[in-house]
């Protein structure tokens, strides 16, 4: 806004500083690899693991004394990446199987919004399953007692009649006591269907008990899954999350911040390190 008694910026100007404000912000965008201005919803969902794994990784978490010890970085994937993807399944796009203990379900993910110019190094499927709430008083399981098996499948043609082609991909023993996140390497199927331009018929879980007399089959854990929308405010947090780690080759990849050591808290600082103060002339 002028000053009382100065000149009005003329239409000229105006139009110039428009121009730059649109340079400026294309410029902004194609630093982040951004096509256009982002718009995000109000109801969009950052999942935990993405936000912690930010934190972790800018090193906010632990310089507040914040870090999750069950938090897990995972320093591999993110070595060869600099860009980390987040997708939740697309129930609209899958066809529900029957609700057996023993029957794979699907889960669809739209991976189309990742660029092509993206590499995908590595991906990983995460599952939360909560333990089941009587085998908490159980006796110490020996043998394969209360041992289920989770498998995890690609699918490989589109479901015909409940059937589902598949081949897998990874797999895990479990025990029925214990809730916690699960990770599930399924590279090979997202390379395919991001490198190869491969169909996306989606991934399989598989949950089958080791003893097949336990009492508590059937009753695993709930592989998070939504059949219809669920009052439950946790369902947001605790769906299944399809994680992909990606390089598009502009900047280096994800590194670790290293925590601060106390003891360069006690050096002579350097005097030239310091703030300046800095002035800027507007008119100019």
């Amino acid at each position: 806004i002028p000053e009382e008694g100065k000149k009005k910026a003329s239409a000229q100007h105006l139009g110039q500083s428009h121009e730059l404000l649109r340079d400026f912000e294309a410029t902004l965008l194609h630093m982040f690899g951004l096509q256009r201005r982002p718009r995000p919803s109000y109801s969009a969902v950052v999942p935990q693991y993405l936000l912690d794994l930010y934190r972790l990784q800018s090193g906010e978490a632990e310089e507040a004394g914040a870090h999750d010890v069950s938090f897990h970085y995972p320093e591999r994937s993110t070595s060869r990446a600099n860009t980390v993807r987040g997708f939740h399944h697309e129930e609209h796009m899958e066809e529900l199987q029957s609700d057996g203990s023993e029957t794979p379900l699907r889960f669809v993910f739209n991976l189309s919004s990742i660029p092509e110019e993206e590499l995908i190094s590595t991906a990983e499927l995460r599952l939360y399953r909560k333990q089941i709430d009587d085998a908490i008083s159980d006796p110490q399981p020996t043998g394969d007692e209360g041992l289920h098996r989770i498998n995890i499948y690609e699918v490989l043609k589109p479901p015909r009649a409940g059937q589902l082609i598949t081949q897998l991909l990874d797999t895990r023993l479990v025990r029925h006591n214990t809730t916690r996140w699960e990770s599930f390497d399924v590279s090979p199927a997202v390379l395919r269907w991001t490198r190869d331009k491969s169909s996306n018929h989606g991934l399989a879980v598989e949950v089958v008990p080791l003893n097949r007399t336990s009492r508590h089959q059937g009753r695993h854990v709930r592989v998070s899954r939504s059949l219809h929308p669920l009052p439950d405010a946790d369902w947001s947090q605790l769906r299944p999350l399809l994680v992909t780690y990606g390089h598009d080759g502009k900047s280096h990849p994800l590194t670790r911040r290293a925590k601060r050591s106390p003891k360069q808290r006690g050096r002579k600082r350097n005097r030239n390190c310091r703030r300046h103060a800095l002035y800027v002339d507007f008119s100019d």
